[in-house]
Formats: C-alpha cells, sequence, structure tokens
C-alpha cells in the first residue's frame, strides 16, 4: 500500500498589492522606493478580505478539488488553480487535517472549523510548523494511511500573513526586523491523500535546527505574549536565516536523489519552497537544479507560506504518473524533502 496525492488545488485571493504599493503604505520610515522588488523579486502578493479567514482560504481551495475534477486542471492560479484527482472529490475523506502556520483562534483547532464549513463529520487535527505545515501535514496523511487508520486524507491550508504585517515603522532597524513580513501573501490550499495499490509517495526525509527558532517569530498570541500588540506582527532577520539554512546545508535534499538513485531529471516538477528570488536560484545553483524544472511562483504571488508546495504544483506541468519533487524550508528552522509518483 502506498499514498498517493490524488488532488491538489489552491485559492489566492484577487486582491493584490504590488510592492511599490506596500512601500507606500509604510508609514513612518519612508523606506527606499522600489528595495522591496529588487531584494525579493516579487512584484505582487494576495491579500485577503477583511472578513476572510484562514479557515475560509482553505475551504474555498477545498471546494475547487471537486471543480477541478469536473473541468480539468485551472491553469491561471487565481483562485482556480489546480490539478484534479482520479479519486474523486474530498466529500468522502475519513480525516481532515488543517496544516498551516495560520489559524482562526487559539482555540479550537480551526480544522474543526474548516470540517463544519464543508459539512464533513470525519475526524479532525491541526498541524503546525511554519512554512513546512503542509509539507508535514502530507507526511501525517501518508503515515496514517500506510499504518491502515485511514485511506483518503484532506490535508488544506489557509494563509493569512498579512494580518501580521508592520506598517508603522518607527525607524530603518524596525523595517529591517519587519521585511520578512513584506513578502507574505495570503493564500489557501487542499491536498487529497489516498491510499493506492501502485503508486504514492516513495520517498521523504526531514530536519531540524531547532537552536534557531527565534530568527523569525510572530510572538503575540501564545503564552509567552498573550495580549500585547506590539508582539502581533512578523518579525526576522533573512541574513540570519539563509546563514541557518546553509549551516544545515543541502544534504537532506542530495540524500533523496543518492537514496533513490534519480535525478531531477526524472521529475516533471520540482517544487521549492520560495520566499526570495535570490535564494531560489542559489539553492537551484547548489543542488543543480535545471531551471525547466522550477515553477517560479514568487514574482506573481509572493510568499505564500506553507501554501506555497502545492501552489506549485497546481501551477507545474505534469501528469498522473509523472514523478514530483517538493523541497520544504520552514522557520523554527526545519527542512524536508518528498518525492512522490502522481
Amino acid at each position: 500500500m502506498k499514498a498517493r496525492i490524488t488532488g491538489v488545488a489552491t485559492y489566492l485571493p484577487e486582491r493584490t498589492l504590488t510592492s511599490a504599493e506596500v512601500e507606500h503604505r509604510i508609514e513612518g520610515y519612508v523606506p527606499h522606493r522600489g528595495i522591496v522588488e529588487r531584494m525579493t523579486g516579487i512584484r505582487r502578493r494576495h491579500v485577503a478580505r477583511d472578513g476572510q479567514q484562514a479557515s475560509d482560504l482553505a475551504v474555498a481551495a477545498v471546494r475547487r478539488l471537486d471543480r477541478d475534477d469536473r473541468d480539468g486542471a485551472g491553469r491561471d492560479g487565481m483562485g482556480s488553480g489546480g490539478r484534479g484527482g482520479e479519486a474523486g472529490g474530498y466529500a468522502d475523506a475519513d480525516l481532515l487535517i488543517f496544516a498551516s502556520a495560520s489559524q482562526d483562534m487559539v482555540e479550537p483547532a480551526t480544522a474543526h472549523i474548516v470540517a463544519a464549513k464543508l459539512g464533513l463529520s470525519c475526524p479532525v487535527f491541526d498541524v503546525k510548523n511554519a512554512c513546512n505545515s503542509m509539507l508535514n501535514g502530507i507526511q501525517v496523511a501518508e503515515a496514517l494511511i500506510l499504518s491502515g487508520a485511514h485511506r483518503k486524507v484532506l490535508v488544506c491550508s489557509g494563509e493569512t500573513p498579512s494580518r501580521a504585517i508592520r506598517w508603522q515603522v518607527r525607524d530603518r532597524a524596525q523595517f529591517v526586523d519587519s521585511f520578512a513580513g513584506y513578502t507574505l501573501s495570503d493564500s489557501g490550499a487542499a491536498v487529497l491523500v489516498t491510499a493506492d495499490d501502485e503508486r504514492g509517495i516513495f520517498y521523504r526525509d526531514f530536519s531540524a535546527d531547532s537552536t534557531a527558532w527565534a530568527i523569525g517569530t510572530l510572538p503575540g498570541g501564545g503564552s509567552a505574549h498573550p495580549r500585547d500588540p506590539e508582539y502581533s506582527y512578523f518579525q526576522g532577520d533573512g541574513r540570519r536565516l539563509k546563514e541557518a539554512f546553509e549551516r544545515i546545508g543541502p544534504d537532506i535534499f542530495l540524500n533523496a536523489l543518492k537514496h533513490t538513485g534519480l535525478s531531477w531529471d526524472d521529475f516533471a516538477v520540482v517544487a521549492v519552497h520560495q520566499v526570495a528570488l535570490p535564494y531560489l536560484r542559489f539553492l537551484a545553483e547548489v543542488l543543480d537544479i535545471p531551471e525547466e524544472k522550477l515553477v517560479v511562483s514568487l514574482p506573481e504571488h509572493g510568499n505564500c507560506a506553507s501554501a506555497t508546495l502545492p501552489l506549485q504544483l497546481a501551477l507545474g506541468a505534469w501528469r498522473p504518473g509523472d514523478r514530483v519533487a517538493l523541497l520544504g524550508l520552514g522557520g523554527g528552522i526545519s527542512m524536508g524533502v518528498m518525492l512522490a509518483e502522481m
């Protein structure tokens, strides 16, 4: 028995902000014009409506799984991006996992809210690991399918990081500390993972350097800072985060090829978590990933947090039976790789 990804869909809010609009919205400190796009390669990012919650973005993506089954794969990525599965829709899923850095509230698990909005009555729970949340959610889904506990798992995400962007900036130091937030984009994603006798996920590996957890944080809402609004903004040091990932090194990704005897040329799509174009180019060069295997989602969609890898699958050129590689990078920090035959 294997666990196969049989459907992928994404939802991207129609409202967008260009990097120039982001810079003009910042009050107090005036950043150098063009610095956000120049440093990140991001031209625009998506912003949820004021009334949309993380659960709403997940629900919108999940509902597109059925639509893509009927209508075929969407190609524009603007709410209709997805790849229809071969195992029907989500209504008969026997487990729902909400896997996201965002959440509607501390209690209950956002998975309950998603299930209620979808009218599902299966067991549910949340998985949370920054930008690797969806990758870890798929990992858990696979493990539960291989154990025989479940046969069809719906893994979904709703990311609303725009609610944690600092717009009132005191000085340059605070702008630098808040800079990572200006890359973030709201998004929803859904992945169906189904028991299959023939093909599916065939390799996975994960690692972490938890000593680097403080490099990028959104501190508010937990027991450390339950109510102070000053801690409700994303903050981080992009340079130190890059150094932390480099310290762990690329071995986790290269070992996946070594252990399977494959090369990147054996994959239709190599999906890589994307936070800034310079780092994507650096990583692709270090790993020797052919440019044609990448789906570069960052310029038009921004950093979609845990929805980034599903977005690239939704936009990518693959067919049932093709191999895909998912390369995850997340705050905390963590890294993960998953190889699958679709």
